[in-house]
């Protein structure tokens, strides 16, 4: 009998937490919630468990506290880490959660070496790197989730500012996860048209600045955490893809060989998403003043990365 897909997620708070329901809801496998806090993600895990008879799914969800029960997963969630507070940026977070992440991608490899990994944890791109290099990993199976959330970000502020449905814009961000992001305006749609066709320079200039904030907006509205609802719908996005390997097109994180003239470093580029990861990296034609704002996200990424090669 073919056994279920298993889901590890570590860390359950907030975003991880989240993305336990949608994962269930959606069926993609078996969960298991990890954190190091005693009682939290046994206590959210049987709590999910028990709504299964009223929304119909029938994975099993469990909690713990121990990285052996995530034996043999098919797929690693990472969220571990503190959250932003108002007045922090996403590389403020850095030592903390890049220790966090060195001793979590050790545990996925030692139990999971075989998982497919998709990081959340701020910096997005920095704690991708750091989890490609400590578990060992082939690059297409390690992935950070920033361009999907700063994407989904973009067309809701698109959506609104036309009155249109939230379906039919259609737009990516490129760049690392941080604030000098690269919302592409030109590939940015709605119903099929241009957005440029639609709204003015000064408005559409405005969304991508609110776009770059759209995090530290949330931040300063909860003041106690960070996002959580679209960061988690982001992830299970890209978990949907591989796990059931629909060759989504999407703005990942991924680990880049020469594409847009970058190597080594970990940043929101269009790849096709699916049963083996990053299946392919898309190279699209950008403008000079794209390129030079592509390569300055680039080189903040880099900067941030300069700070942890100490400590792998």
């Amino acid at each position: 009998m073919k056994r279920r897909n298993k889901i590890t997620i570590v860390g359950s708070g907030n975003v991880g937490a989240t993305c336990a329901h949608l994962a269930a809801l959606k069926e993609l496998g078996d969960i298991v919630l990890i954190d190091v806090i005693d009682g939290i993600p046994q206590g959210k895990a049987l709590d999910l468990q028990q709504s299964a008879p009223l929304e119909g799914f029938d994975c099993n969800i469990i909690g713990t506290n121990d990285y052996e029960a995530s034996t043999e997963s098919d797929l690693v969630i990472v969220t571990a880490g503190i959250a932003r507070k108002p007045g922090m940026s996403r590389d403020d977070l850095l030592n903390t959660n890049a220790k966090i992440a060195i001793e979590v991608a050790q545990n996925i490899a030692k139990y999971s070496p075989n998982a497919y990994v998709i990081c959340v944890s701020n910096p997005v791109d920095v704690i991708t790197y750091i989890t490609y290099k400590v578990t060992g990993f082939e690059s297409n199976r390690v992935m950070g989730m920033g361009g999907v959330l700063d994407s989904t970000r973009y067309r809701t502020f698109i959506a609104l500012e036309l009155g249109i449905s939230f379906e039919d814009v259609s737009a990516f961000v490129l760049g690392g996860h941080g604030d000098d992001m690269v919302p592409l305006v030109r590939y940015t749609y709605a119903g099929g048209i241009p957005i440029e066709k639609l709204l003015s320079k000064e408005r559409i200039d405005a969304i991508v600045e609110r776009t770059r904030k759209g995090g530290a907006e949330i931040v300063s509205y909860l003041k106690t955490g960070s996002a959580y609802y679209a960061p988690a719908a982001s992830v299970i996005q890209m978990a949907e893809a591989i796990l059931k390997d629909k060759k989504r097109l999407l703005p990942v994180s991924a680990y880049l060989k020469g594409e847009y003239g970058e190597s080594d470093i970990f940043a929101g580029v269009p790849v096709i998403i699916g049963g083996n990861g990053v299946e392919k990296i898309v190279e699209i034609d950008l403008t000079e003043d794209e390129i030079t704002a592509l390569n300055n996200s680039f080189e903040s990424v880099r900067k941030v990365l300069s700070k942890v090669n100490n400590l792998i």
